[in-house]
């Protein structure tokens, strides 16, 4: 072979060697998305088949370099499931570098304080990202999985789930698409011990409460009874009181909880004198579980109530109420509301 020959395949080696090296470059470096995009890996994906989802999406990302530089990663052994969203300006490595951390899209979903935990189930029901396993659980087994009690496990597959009320922490949860519903219900289940136990082992001594299950009860009444922070431990006072001294709670909430769906919006007299569990206008002490999901601040308020004399509250109509400490001074606050209400 001649020498002219020799060179010029030196020269065409050199060329090919620099065209590969600035490809190379080029993959590393620029951006292969130019408009947000979404991608979902699956369980038992292989990388040949993330690579034809990347491709699919219309990302200039050429499969040989993707290989390559997850070669050089050590990524491809260690992608993980989930959904995706690929932003504007990403490269290869920023993209490998989601997969490998597992930094997959996040979802939202909102429990406000007050909701019941009927409430719940159909904020998590309607939610199309959650997967949906609760019809299908019985409450003993539920109760296992949120708690890790397995002596909760179900012996009965006609046995339904029980409202959980109470003991659902009220917050904004975030969550990956497909997490099942009950990991959900897990979070703010732990999330709810956790506060409760804090606030337990902080709360103010001589109080008529024997458990953290009864604060959360009397919480929950709190949370239901107002919507203003700053009354919160004036109301868990009224209460604490009554407790004391053995008088009725006779709080609206609890009988409309107890009512349950034939609550249309009014109490009627024979409402109050109706014997539920829930009916504090006749049964003494705490109705046997809380009526609602109490946030942190109600929580607080229920284990720390203002000292006073008041037994006695009536709403002014602007969110705000009227405390009064004798029977007298409540009526005539009464007549004095609801003269203004007319």
């Amino acid at each position: 072979m001649s020498n002219r020959i020799i060179g010029f395949l030196l020269l065409i080696l050199s060329f090919s060697g620099g065209w590969l090296w600035m490809d190379y470059q080029n993959a590393l470096h620029l951006p292969v998305v130019y408009q947000s995009s979404t991608i979902t890996i699956e369980k038992g994906d292989s990388f040949n088949q993330i690579t034809d989802k990347l491709v699919a999406q219309k990302l200039t990302v050429k499969p040989f370099w993707f290989k390559v530089i997850a070669l050089q990663e050590n990524a491809m052994t260690k992608i993980k499931t989930g959904e995706y969203e690929l932003s504007p300006g990403l490269n290869i490595p920023e993209i490998l570098d989601l997969f490998v951390r597992g930094k997959a899209k996040q979802y939202a979903i909102t429990f406000p304080e007050g909701w019941s935990y009927k409430d719940i189930r159909q904020e998590i029901d309607k939610n199309p990202y959650l997967e949906h396993t609760l019809n299908n659980t019985t409450f003993d087994a539920l109760m296992a999985q949120l708690s890790g009690d397995l002596n909760h496990v179900a012996t009965s597959s006609s046995k339904s789930i029980a409202p959980l009320e109470g003991l659902l922490f009220p917050d904004t949860y975030f969550f990956e698409k497909h997490m099942s519903d009950v990991s959900l219900l897990k979070r703010a289940y732990d999330k709810m011990q956790q506060v409760l136990q804090q606030e337990w082992q902080a709360r103010a001594e001589g109080l008529p409460l024997k458990t953290p299950y009864e604060a959360l009860i009397l919480a929950s009444i709190v949370e239901k009874e107002t919507g203003e922070k700053s009354e919160r431990p004036q109301i868990a006072g009224v209460f604490v009181r009554r407790l004391q001294q053995g008088i009725l709670l006779q709080t609206d909430p609890t009988v409309i909880y107890g009512m349950g769906d034939s609550y249309q919006g009014d109490i009627r007299s024979k409402d109050l004198i109706a014997p539920t569990p829930y009916n504090t206008y006749v049964i003494s002490g705490l109705p046997p579980t809380p009526i609602a999901m109490p946030g942190r601040d109600a929580i607080h308020s229920a284990l720390h109530p203002e000292n006073g004399d008041s037994l006695y509250f009536v709403a002014k109509g602007d969110g705000t109420h009227v405390f009064s400490a004798s029977i007298k001074e409540h009526n005539a606050a009464v007549d004095n509301f609801q003269r203004k209400k007319k």
